[in-house]
């Protein structure tokens, strides 16, 4: 197992503020669509996207959002436990920029929806997508962050081994 030095843990300090940055903007963008939307309104910005307010009790995408409540506990646990292992990820290969950017978006979307999820009960969801009667479901900046990190750590499995 890794013992943590000063020097790895100096080196995931830049890892860990992504993270953070990533957490604030999404907590300040919720809190900024809580004072301006009441739950379930829209408002349209073109043809294709919305600004709404919906609640999420589900995970990304509103999996399992109807489930009777036990995925509330359920995906806060998933949520803590893999924040450890991504810290730890962090720590142990800091120098791996493509994997640590995207496990940074990861860990700091994944905070940013368990805070919700801990003070709220739910996921404070803001931007639709839609085309006529489809529509993606509504998401916010920690689910983009997720998505986004998780398209790294694709593109980074991909890359030769050095």
């Amino acid at each position: 197992m890794l013992k943590p030095t000063t020097r790895n843990l100096r080196s995931a300090l830049p890892w860990l503020l992504l993270s953070a940055l990533v957490i604030v903007l999404d907590l300040y963008s919720k809190y900024l669509v809580q004072q301006a939307f009441v739950y379930g309104e829209h408002l349209p910005v073109t043809g294709f996207f919305d600004l709404v307010r919906y609640h999420n009790t589900g995970a990304a995408f509103s999996f399992l959002a109807n489930a009777g409540g036990w995925q509330h506990g359920f995906f806060t646990a998933v949520s803590t436990l893999a924040s450890v292992v991504m810290v730890y990820l962090l720590v142990k290969q800091p120098q791996k920029t493509l994997f640590c950017f995207g496990i940074a978006l990861v860990l700091g979307g994944a905070l940013g929806n368990l805070y919700d999820r801990l003070t709220l009960g739910y996921v404070v969801d803001f931007l639709l997508f839609y085309y006529q009667q489809w529509a993606w479901p509504a998401f916010n900046v920690a689910d983009s962050a997720i998505c986004v990190g998780v398209a790294l750590l694709v593109l980074d499995s991909f890359k030769n081994p050095t």
